[in-house]
């Protein structure tokens, strides 16, 4: 549906999350109240508004942010109650840090049971409710009826009809079609529902608005006719209607598109990566805070790792190489070294040992030195990206960054993983890794590029963790 719509949706479903929040939360305070355990539960009333506050805000942000609203009038049941988990799970998270970090509470052994009764009941109420109202969704955008009048003949607007029609619960009505100017106008078009739409003279629309309730005009035309209808642009723009073009006759297939301003000239835009500014700019924040965290926590394993490889071979501790990163812009990486000083000389001696063609990979690769195999095997050789992740080169997450002799021979559908900011771990890394073949790394790349949100950012972190201490991420 409309962009337009969706929104109401969210901000529909986000002000029920918050009420039926609010009950869960109440309704646990008082059954805990009222449960024989040893120990009497009390907060005192600024406290219980501040946590109240809190999970309020946690529960609605992350529904929002994990957008468990998205179409969710055509989901089963099954995928309702696993998204509203999702959502109680994480928001729970969130809560239990701030009870721990923020000391919301004096005693938390006595609020243990209010927890886990909360948790529970925010994650039926919100199940339930969703599942109650689904089938009620399409009545949402169908208090006003929008009567639509198509500007083209042809397939391509016989096509936006067919899909205009089935919101047709959801208020959508085809008035009819307009003939742009030099083609035939015929007395009608048949629909698949066995019924017919008029078709009109672009003549005759001033006529026909007088008589006709026009909401939305709707231009489904070649883009060579496009400056013969200038003249319905500018009366719609002169009346007020709602126009809107058809735009499915550019061949982006992955793109999403938006309409942006560069001062007062209007630009159609075609973005084939992440492009959400704001959603980005959080990216980033997590980056910045994640890579000071990782450094400081683990400053003394880079200090060990850093001490280790200057005692056991000679060269310098810190590998740089140049690697290509957002757009082809190229940068020094940082990492531990982990073969003998002169292993690029050697490169040519144990190519042919590589299991890939275009990414050098060697099993056992002979080069690396004892200590280099156990910095590979724990991946404690790319700590120092995190310096590449606060400089702005990389990301936490993200297409692992290639040398420019590989990017030379990609294909040009392979180059698209260019277009976001490469990572120090990667959908490819939990899914197999040097178990893929280059085919399948490049699709999970553009897997990742095509569906990514900061909560699939989240998931692949969590699964690398696992991966890096068990030795099974090298």
């Amino acid at each position: 549906m409309f962009r337009s719509h969706q929104l109401k949706i969210k901000i529909l479903f986000g002000l029920s999350d918050a009420v039926l929040t609010a009950a869960a939360f109440e309704i646990a305070y008082a059954l805990r109240k009222s449960l024989p355990f040893q120990h009497n539960f009390f907060l005192p009333p600024d406290t219980k508004a501040l946590l109240l506050g809190f999970s309020v805000l946690a529960w609605v942000t992350v529904g929002y942010w994990l957008n468990v609203n998205a179409r969710i009038d055509s989901a089963r049941i099954r995928t309702i109650l696993r998204e509203c988990l999702r959502q109680v799970a994480y928001s729970s998270i969130a809560l239990v840090l701030f009870l721990v970090f923020g000391h919301a509470l004096e005693n938390q052994q006595l609020a243990r049971g209010f927890l886990a009764l909360f948790i529970v009941s925010s994650w039926f109420f919100l199940a339930s409710f969703r599942i109650a109202t689904r089938n009620l969704v399409p009545l949402l955008g169908s208090g006003t009826q929008r009567h639509v009048l198509i500007v083209g003949l042809g397939p391509r607007a016989e096509r936006l009809a067919r899909n205009l029609e089935t919101y047709h619960e959801q208020g959508i009505r085809v008035t009819g079609f307009l003939a742009p100017p030099g083609d035939p106008s015929g007395p009608s078009i048949p629909d698949p529902s066995g019924q017919s739409y008029p078709v009109f003279p672009a003549g005759d629309l001033r006529a026909l608005m007088s008589k006709h309730v026009i909401d939305e005009i709707h231009f489904a035309v070649d883009t060579e006719k496009l400056a013969s209808l200038e003249e319905i642009f500018l009366w719609c723009d002169e009346e007020g209607v709602c126009s809107r073009i058809a735009v499915d006759f550019f061949p982006h297939v992955n793109s999403s598109v938006a309409l942006e301003r560069l001062g007062a000239t209007p630009l159609l835009t075609f973005s084939a990566a992440p492009d959400d500014e704001a959603l980005l700019l959080a990216k980033r924040a997590i980056d910045l805070a994640l890579a000071v965290s990782l450094g400081i926590g683990l400053s003394p394993l880079i200090l060990a790792a850093a001490v280790m490889i200057r005692l056991t071979s000679r060269g310098p501790v810190v590998f740089r190489q140049v690697r290509c990163g957002l757009n082809g812009r190229t940068f020094t990486l940082y990492k531990f070294r982990s073969m003998v000083i002169d292993a690029e000389e050697r490169l040519s001696e144990v190519k042919h040992l590589s299991n890939r063609e275009i990414v050098t990979k060697i099993p056992n690769d002979p080069r690396l030195t004892r200590v280099g195999k156990w910095l590979r095997r724990f991946s404690i050789d790319e700590l120092p990206q995190l310096f590449n992740v606060l400089r702005g080169d990389m990301s936490i997450v993200g297409p692992r960054p290639a040398v420019p002799s590989e990017v030379a021979q990609y294909q040009r559908w392979q180059r698209r993983r260019l277009r976001m900011r490469p990572g120090l771990t990667s959908l490819w890394a939990v899914e197999g890794r040097d178990n893929v073949d280059f085919e399948k790394w490049m699709r999970l790349d553009m897997q990742y590029i095509d569906n990514w949100s900061l909560s699939l950012d989240a998931r692949i972190i969590l699964r690398t963790i696992p991966q890096v201490l068990s030795g099974r991420a090298s």
